[in-house]
């Protein structure tokens, strides 16, 4: 298949993985690149010098196009910009924050930028500073979701609508049927995260990956909804959160308080069920099995085409 994104990343397949923290190394990144997709090294739980070690690694494992995602709320996110400079990473997706203050940087040495957005306001302002494309996420996706919670199949087209440049979907997408659907609201390509998080190239804990391989089509769940909402599954730190939220009138600084002890890393890599955050989206709920990701990328393919068929047969 062959469009704007296939032609911008120089990949075969129109897939994405999502740069996700703790799950999206070089293992993963490279695995997804060498099947043909796009992989994505998730430098948001990296410090610069570990990034700096997986994209070492990584153009050692492919010679595929990779990226990198960088939220641009971290602290430390001119160091890790910097880093990415240094190693001319020709793919930046960007999240969490204004891409135009960074743009520039990566352009200097012609990289192509896409911006994740949660509304057609930020989709506009990221075409307007110059992004190449967007990632149109609903929150039906695990992890940080933006605040108005609006649904992958009524955001998609309206940003595809607004924008010229190409629309890549987001959001409770996990196998081929997702896919094809994304494609039929005019998206170029998909962004998929938790069917990926459950491969065996995934740096995830064991247990997460088990947890998603497990969880039934209501198991996960919107907290911080004032704060910045994650969905995750319902453990009793999510039950916890989700009842305080509900009785008590959380506050801001409870909710940063709750959020901030490393809540991701117990959950995601370490795999702790009673007090972390084990971020995943409602797509889970397909999720059946821990496969190799060359594996993931074929069966999407596959179903996609044989989706096609059936619609064009109706």
């Amino acid at each position: 298949m062959t469009n704007r994104i296939t032609s911008l990343f120089h990949i075969q397949h129109p897939i994405i993985q999502a740069g996700m923290v703790w799950v999206s190394g070089w293992k993963l990144a490279s695995a997804v690149s060498n099947a043909g997709a796009l992989g994505l090294i998730g430098a948001g739980s990296m410090k610069p010098e570990l990034l700096r070690e997986h994209l070492h690694k990584i153009k050692s494992a492919t010679q595929k196009s990779f990226g990198v995602n960088i939220p641009l709320l971290r602290g430390d996110i001119e160091d890790l910009i910097a880093v990415v400079v240094e190693e001319k990473v020709k793919i930046i997706f960007t999240s969490a924050g204004h891409p135009g203050r960074h743009i520039d940087k990566f352009k200097s040495y012609g990289a192509s930028v896409v911006h994740v957005v949660a509304n057609v306001k930020q989709a506009l302002k990221a075409e307007e500073v110059g992004c190449d494309a967007v990632v149109a996420e609903g929150y039906e996706a695990g992890g940080h979701n933006g605040l108005d919670e609006i649904t992958t199949l009524t955001l998609v087209p309206q940003i595809v609508d607004a924008v010229e440049i190409p629309v890549i979907a987001a959001g409770g997408i996990a196998d081929g049927r997702g896919m094809l659907a994304a494609f039929a609201l005019g998206a170029e390509a998909v962004q998929i995260g938790t069917r990926f998080a459950a491969t065996i190239e995934s740096s995830a804990h064991e247990l997460y990956k088990q947890k998603i391989v497990e969880a039934k089509d209501g198991d996960t769940l919107l907290v911080y909804h004032n704060l910045l909402p994650v969905r995750m599954i319902r453990n009793p730190f999510a039950k916890q959160v989700q009842k305080e939220e509900s009785e008590k009138g959380i506050t801001r600084g409870r909710m940063m308080e709750l959020h901030a002890k490393g809540r991701e890393r117990k959950g995601i890599f370490e795999g702790n069920w009673e007090e972390g955050e084990l971020e995943m989206g409602q797509s889970s709920g397909l999720v059946k099995e821990i496969l190799p990701a060359a594996d993931v990328v074929s069966r999407l393919m596959k179903e996609f085409e044989d989706g096609k068929k059936k619609i064009a047969s109706v």
